[in-house]
């Protein structure tokens, strides 16, 4: 697991930014995209970033107070120094942009960790097959400067009273310790 005074995991992320030139006709995509690689030293290296990863896109939690709470929050993050914050899952990239899209995101920037690369790295993928989900990241948040984790927030594993616990990764909690 990584903890904090440690460098983020070193890794290359698959993502679908815009190409107008792609004149595919049989395409599903609402917007033409291409492949792009994003390193993790493009995102973090001289920043100061906010990190965010939850299990999934369009899951209740996640799409109805995480997601939304940091987007509404941002300006306040911003105001403390902070140059982005990103919201890591393990799905890929078609699915965090229509996530994304979905919620009409601003400020927070969407990233896929398709493979989990990211998240095994971080010492954060479990196994949610009980629930059909395979393998997933667990709810944490991170406040990283130049690649450095300074703190951790890490949910509890989950109970059957409390199966999706939500209180040390929001938004208010994360911020307090800017």
């Amino acid at each position: 697991m990584t903890n904090e005074n440690s460098n983020v995991p070193n890794v290359t992320f698959k993502v679908r930014v815009p190409d107008a030139s792609n004149s595919e006709t049989n395409s599903c995509e609402i917007v033409p995209s291409k492949w792009a690689d994003l390193t993790t030293d493009e995102i973090f290296k001289d920043k100061l970033i906010v990190v965010f990863s939850l299990p999934g896109a369009f899951t209740p939690t996640c799409s109805t107070f995480q997601l939304p709470g940091f987007e509404q929050k941002a300006q306040d993050f911003y105001d403390l120094g902070v140059s982005e914050i990103y919201c890591v899952s393990v799905n890929d990239s078609f699915v965090m942009n229509a996530w994304r899209d979905t919620n009409k995101l601003k400020n927070v920037k969407v990233l896929p960790d398709g493979n989990g690369t990211f998240t095994e790295g971080m010492g954060q993928l479990i196994d949610m097959s009980v629930v059909g989900f395979n393998k997933r990241s667990r709810r944490y948040a991170m406040i990283v400067e130049n690649g450095v984790i300074n703190k951790m927030f890490i949910e509890p594993d989950s109970t059957p009273a409390n199966p999706d616990p939500y209180g040390e990764t929001t938004p208010e909690n994360v911020f307090s310790s800017l």
